[in-house]
């Protein structure tokens, strides 16, 4: 398989340049194509890569990871991309882990692969009250869409060309994840869970969603598909 068939989405929004810098030559060094989309950063993000071979999207304005994302699969798509990784840039998620993702795509059992915390042996400890909110986040999952995954909300995952053409993220925030499995359950894609590993630093920590938020956006979400 030609790794520059294999196009990673890199969503940004005011990383620290070190941080940043260091996630885009990783995934480099593997062998992907790299697509870094600047959700209307304030601090020059472009300045960060400009000395790698990665493709630069900018939104004018902040519009969120979901609106991103889109950005970046919709222009990987057009280069013919063959896979797109969903990928964070604040340094939690590892670079290793892609390949065990596709794999399943690879040999066409599975259209989509979600990354999953929980799944390895020794996952990261989360706070009680966080476990509490990504508990209410797979019911409501669950609920809609009969999908039920160990980790409702991490942002690493991979897609097929069919899965990510059909696949149109139309909610900007965070709660793209969601909708995510509403569309996979629409457009009966075949998915999995594949163990990944999440290294969490300060700055990750200071960069993730709070747990209010979580609870914003899970209802926000719920709101939505109640009343579409």
């Amino acid at each position: 398989m030609n790794m520059a068939a294999v196009f990673i989405i890199v969503p940004c929004f005011n990383e620290d340049a070190s941080v940043l810098h260091q996630t885009l030559t990783d995934l480099l060094s593997a062998g992907y194509s790299v697509v870094l989309v600047d959700d209307g950063s304030t601090i020059n993000q472009q300045t960060i890569a400009a000395d790698l071979p990665v493709s630069f999207l900018r939104h004018e304005v902040n519009l969120g990871q979901g609106a991103a994302l889109q950005t970046g699969t919709e222009f990987a798509l057009e280069k013919n991309a063959e896979y797109i990784v969903h990928f964070d840039a604040d340094g939690q998620h590892q670079s290793s882990d892609i390949r065990d993702l596709l794999q399943s795509l690879f040999t066409n059992e599975y259209d989509v692969s979600f990354g999953s915390r929980f799944l390895t042996a020794n996952h990261p400890s989360i706070p009680p009250f966080k476990k509490i909110i990504i508990a209410v986040a797979r019911f409501i999952n669950y609920l809609f869409t009969g999908i039920l995954l160990s980790d409702a909300h991490n942002g690493m995952r991979a897609f097929n060309k069919k899965a990510a053409s059909s696949i149109i993220i139309t909610e900007n925030r965070m709660s793209h994840a969601s909708e995510i499995l509403f569309e996979v359950k629409k457009n009966k894609l075949r998915y999995c869970e594949v163990p990944v590993t999440i290294v969490y630093s300060s700055y990750s920590r200071h960069k993730g969603q709070s747990g209010w938020n979580s609870i914003r956006i899970v209802f926000d979400l719920l709101l939505h598909k109640l009343f579409q």
